[in-house]
């Protein structure tokens, strides 16, 4: 499977509160062509940042559209290249 992010425009007042019924609907709705593995926001730019293992952006977007129909999309891009810094050791 490729990885993938999903990037979220959600502002700058993001709390946990408000993320966990899309958090919810999302993971009851994930499927074994699209896994979500882990989320990141950065305030300061009001985006969340998610991670996907993912046979293709669709299976994502079919996802993303039944857990959470009205959370908003940025973008879903391909990660190329993965650099572990256990790697380097």
């Amino acid at each position: 499977m490729a990885k993938f992010i999903v990037v979220h425009p959600v502002g700058k007042d993001l709390t946990l509160e408000a993320a966990t019924p899309v958090a919810k609907g999302v993971k009851a709705n994930v499927t074994a062509d699209a896994f979500w593995l882990k989320s990141y926001y950065a305030r300061e730019e009001g985006k969340l940042y998610c991670f996907w293992d993912a046979k293709d952006i669709e299976s994502i977007r079919q996802v993303v559209a039944k857990g959470a129909p009205d959370f908003p999309t940025e973008g879903i891009y391909e990660l190329d290249i993965i650099v572990n810094p256990e790697d380097f050791r």
